[in-house]
Order: C-alpha cells, then sequence, then structure tokens
C-alpha cells in the first residue's frame, strides 16, 4: 500500500520534511513501534473519544493509555467515552484504527496528551495498517497547533 494521497497533499501543501515508511500490517500503535524499531513514547496514536456527543481525536504515546476520568474532569463533561467502531466511520479516507492525527475532519477537535511533548521524531499512522509517515514532532505541532492537557497513564 501507500500513504493516501490527502495525507501526502496536507503534509506537502505544509511544507514540512517527513519520510514515508511502510510495514507488514501492524493493527496497534505499540505493534508498529515494533515493526518501525521505534519507542513507543515517540510514536502517536489517535484515541477516537465522544465527549458530550462530539468527537475528539486525542493524540497520545503508543506507550500510555486514556484515562477517562482525566478527560471527564478536565473537560467538566457529562459523558466522555471510547468512540464505537461504527462512529469511527465519521473518519472517512483511512482505515479503522489507523487514523493519522492530522486536522482533516471538519467539526472534530484534536487534542494532545502532555506527554507527546519532546524534541526530535514521532511516527504515526498515515491512513492505513501499513503506511506510517515519521517527521519532527516540532513540525507536527506547528501544523495542526492540537489542544493539549493530562489525559492518560502508563509509562512516562
Amino acid at each position: 500500500m501507500s500513504v493516501p494521497q490527502w495525507v501526502e497533499r496536507f503534509l506537502d501543501q505544509e511544507s514540512v520534511p517527513y519520510s514515508e515508511r511502510h510495514h507488514m500490517p501492524a493493527f496497534t500503535a505499540q505493534e508498529m513501534a515494533q515493526q518501525e524499531h521505534m519507542t513507543g513514547h515517540r510514536v502517536a496514536k489517535v484515541v477516537v473519544l465522544v465527549i458530550d456527543g462530539r468527537p475528539v481525536e486525542m493524540v497520545v504515546p503508543a506507550s500510555r493509555r486514556i484515562d477517562l476520568d482525566k478527560v471527564r474532569n478536565h473537560f467538566l463533561c457529562h459523558e466522555a467515552r471510547l468512540a464505537t467502531e461504527e462512529e469511527i466511520q465519521w473518519f472517512r479516507g483511512c482505515q479503522p484504527g489507523a487514523i493519522p492525527p492530522l486536522r482533516h475532519w471538519p467539526r472534530i477537535d484534536l487534542w494532545m496528551d502532555e506527554s507527546m511533548a519532546h524534541l526530535g521524531e514521532i511516527l504515526f499512522a498515515a491512513g492505513t495498517h501499513e503506511d506510517a509517515v515519521q517527521m519532527r514532532f516540532r513540525d507536527w505541532y506547528r501544523i495542526t497547533q492540537p489542544h493539549s492537557g493530562r489525559f492518560t497513564y502508563g509509562h512516562a
């Protein structure tokens, strides 16, 4: 497979350097990290949440897990839950479980766990289970401008 054209167009329009990575199918971010020989702390995964009825892209390191209590406390919301498979279909143009952490879908907020912030490279799924993008964290942050907070637990 190859990186979807919309991902390439988005990154090219932003004029950021990146490299495409191709690997055997990986259905979790940790599997992708292992195949790409990269620590899970530097692999970004998207977890889709529904917060008071609205979808949210939550970007977290592959090595960490979402803490829904922290999400509820941060957003002062009534409902915070993982999106269902049906709801994940909102993210057209990519395979379920391979959503890239990019601003592509209108009206869907992008949030980042503060544990993602670091100098160096990050890797993320590029819309398929076989393709990934590697780029500098600071470039990704600049082109996406995510909101941030602390929403996870696990290894630091």
